[in-house]
């Protein structure tokens, strides 16, 4: 399949056929697969963007697309497409932070973590930038604060997903909405 360029939405799949079109799709129809990347592409991206600070998320978001026309044919339809896609593209996301081998050091522990993000200037006419400030916060508390405040994740659901405690969990979720104060106020 070649590269599918990041493009505007374009809602083509209407509402009444979706699951033919995904359908299709899965038998190996490339203008059906076209329909479904654009209609889901926003939210894609957009849950990408959170769950990395918007680092890669172009990049990453293709990966997912990439993922979901390898993986089509296995999807059975005991959820909604737009369900199961959206779990591919957290298990996606959550796959490159531990190839990164990364993720242990992201999860601080101690107090000095609130030194390491500067408060913002106190100018009254600036609106709270709260995109800016989830960037800002260090990697594990950002995943866990989407996944959990934005996403709607149980603390078990995210421990499972992370191989982590579930304390560990409440605790960088914790740390994460301190943080956004501490930005935010």
């Amino acid at each position: 399949m070649e590269a599918l360029a990041l493009v505007s939405p374009v809602q083509s799949v209407s509402a009444a056929e979706p699951s033919r079109t995904v359908a299709r799709a899965a038998g190996g129809d490339v203008s059906a697969f076209e329909d479904l990347y654009r209609t889901h592409l926003p939210r894609v991206h957009s849950l990408v963007r959170r769950m990395t600070g918007g680092r890669d998320a172009d990049e990453l978001t293709q990966d997912i697309f990439v993922r979901i026309w390898q993986k089509l044919g296995t999807f059975r339809g005991d959820s909604s497409f737009t369900t199961w896609m959206h779990r591919l593209a957290v298990n996606v996301v959550i796959e490159r932070f531990r190839s990164e081998q990364t993720r242990r050091a992201r999860l601080h522990d101690g107090e000095a973590i609130f030194e390491t993000l500067a408060g913002r200037m106190e100018t009254p006419d600036l609106g709270m930038d709260f995109e800016t400030a989830l960037e800002k916060l260090p990697d594990g508390a950002r995943e866990i604060f989407v996944l959990h405040d934005v996403e709607g994740y149980k603390h078990h659901e995210i421990a499972t997903l992370l191989d982590i405690s579930a304390g560990t969990s409440k605790a960088q979720l914790h740390r994460a909405r301190m943080m956004l104060r501490k930005h935010l106020k």
